[in-house]
Order: C-alpha cells, then structure tokens, then sequence
C-alpha cells in the first residue's frame, strides 16, 4: 500500500480594507450614535422647558 503525501502550500493571506477590518464595529457605531442622538433629545427638552418648537407656536 502506497501512502501519498499531499503538499499543500499556503496560500497568503489577500490585504484586508480598511471597511473589511471594521466590518464587525458598524453595529456597536450605529448604537451608539442612536444613543447619543437619545441624549441629546432629552438634553433639548429639559433644558428649553417646553417640547413645542418655537415654529410650530
């Protein structure tokens, strides 16, 4: 019984773009750019005193 041996070789690795490599932060940005435009929402109405804008009055 032959034993054949397989000589597989490396492949190297293809650079990575710069939007592959932060691929995986996008869903942790977009929360918190949802959680600063929360603050500063409720930062508006409490420091104004009245939820109108002044347009609409």
């Amino acid at each position: 019984m032959q034993t054949e041996t397989h000589t597989t070789h490396a492949k190297p690795h293809k650079p990575r773009h710069l939007f592959e490599r932060f691929e995986g932060m996008i869903g942790m940005v977009m929360v918190g750019a949802i959680v600063l435009l929360a603050i500063g929402l409720i930062f508006g109405i409490v420091t104004t005193g009245d939820t109108t804008p002044k347009w609409m009055q």
